[in-house]
């Protein structure tokens, strides 16, 4: 991503930041830009990169599992197209008692940002687009 601000070099920014920007294959959020995925937790803002972000699969998420207990929805950005969650993946959320939504990541972004500001327990796996 172009643009002022620092570039996080390491995969994790500690606290919870609404994104302000998306696009060119990143996110920028406090005042920072990351070049690729991300997963927002409680725990932070991760750098994100799932095997196959077309066949998302339970070990993807294995961050946000051990997180579950402070997660009640997850947003999950699939790129420009919305795709439906691989069964294996929902029973998985389902049984560790985070509701799932996958959306387009600009659907996502723009949801989580009014989530968080609600103060609500929500965290977004957001696939990067170009």
């Amino acid at each position: 991503m172009t643009g002022k601000g620092i570039v996080i070099r390491e995969a994790h920014f500690p606290g919870r930041a609404p994104i302000e920007a998306y696009g060119n294959g990143g996110f920028r959020f406090a005042d920072m830009s990351h070049r690729g995925s991300l997963l927002c937790l409680p725990s932070g803002i991760h750098g994100w990169e799932p095997a196959n972000p077309l066949a998302l699969t339970v070990a993807d998420f294995d961050k946000l599992l051990a997180e579950a207990d402070k997660v009640e929805i997850l947003l999950v950005g699939m790129g420009r197209e919305l795709r439906p969650l691989p069964a294996a993946l929902r029973t998985a959320l389902k049984a560790a008692g985070i509701a799932s939504d996958p959306m387009s990541t600009g659907a996502a972004v723009r949801t989580y940002n009014v989530l968080l500001a609600e103060d609500r327990a929500v965290a977004a796996a957001l696939i990067a687009v170009d």
